[in-house]
This record gives C-alpha cells, structure tokens and sequence, in this order.
C-alpha cells in the first residue's frame, strides 16, 4: 500500500471472480460517489488489458494492464479525482503490490462474493448465445473463485449475490469507510 498517497487519493479495487458483477457494481459506486459530490474515476480493468496477441507467461495481459493503468490513473489524479474505482481481478500478493504501485495510491480491495449458482446464472444471461465464451466463463467461475478463496488478497468482503446493486455498492461504500 502507499502510505504517501500523491494527493491523497485512495484506491479500491473490486475483485472477483468472473460474472460476481465487478462493472456493475463498481458504476453503482461511482454514481453514490458522484452523488456525494466526491471526485472520482471508475475504471474497468478488462478494457486496460484488452489487446492480441498476450505476451508469453501473461495469459490475461496483466503487464499490458499495468502500464495503461499507471497512465490513465494519472491523468484522472492530475484533473483532481480523489477516489479511484477500479473493476477487475488480482490473484496473488505480487499483482495486489503492483496494481497499487501502477495507481501510485492507497488501494483496498474489495472481494464481492455470490454463490456459483448465481454467478452461473448471469452467465447464462450474457453469453446465453455464445457457447464457446458462456462454456469458458461457467468454468472459470468456479476456478477463479477457488484462487481468490486461496489468496486471500482482499481487505473485505460484501454480498454480491442477493439485493439491489445499488445496496451492494452502499455495502461497499461503507465497508471501505468512504461513507
């Protein structure tokens, strides 16, 4: 974590696996933000990682997410953000550390939780039509799930699986004691 915050600007990252509903929640976050007059920036992950070919030994283009991140975070800390939202997945100790460092911020993490049985369900709904991608995503719901079980990166946990997104964005809200 970074004791010495450039602008005091905080970090939470909302991890989980696949389908838990991490974008989702994490615009429900930016609106209560918005609402409460805080200077934010929310940010999903996927889309900072998202080019091919992936380097060899960097299945998900984690090194390809660090370097945007470091980039568009600073541009949101410079134009005066002080809270930053981000949607994504770390899966160790060593891509928590470096998440942080490429944020230059304090950064808590946030692990939001549901059953399979939900998650399986949203992702019948998104990739109902894509067999190939609906396939791949039921079974790393269930891997992904068992290593972040296993890691134990996040500071907390909240209930992404019952209530409204808005009352699972409040829950994280006031779990990162930024309510």
């Amino acid at each position: 974590m970074h004791a010495d915050s450039p602008r005091g600007a905080h970090a939470l990252l909302l991890n989980g696996t696949v389908g838990v509903g991490k974008t989702t929640v994490a615009e429900a976050v930016g609106d209560l933000l918005a609402d409460a007059g805080i200077p934010h920036a929310v940010i999903d992950l996927d889309w900072l990682r998202k080019s091919w070919p992936t380097p060899p030994g960097d299945r998900f283009n984690f090194g390809m997410l660090l370097w945007n991140l470091q980039t568009v975070t600073g541009h949101y800390l410079d134009a005066g953000a002080t809270r930053l939202v981000l949607a994504g997945v770390v899966e160790d100790q060593d891509e928590r550390k470096l998440l942080a460092d490429a944020v230059s911020a304090e950064l808590m993490v946030c692990r939001l939780r549901a059953e399979l049985s939900v998650i399986h369900q949203r992702l019948v709904q998104r990739h109902g039509s894509e067999p190939e991608a609906l396939r791949w995503h039921l079974n790393r719901a269930g891997e992904l799930d068992g290593i972040l079980s296993r890691s134990a990166v996040d500071d907390f946990t909240v209930d992404a699986g019952t209530g409204s997104v808005t009352d699972v964005a409040v829950g994280v809200l006031r779990a990162a004691g930024w309510t």
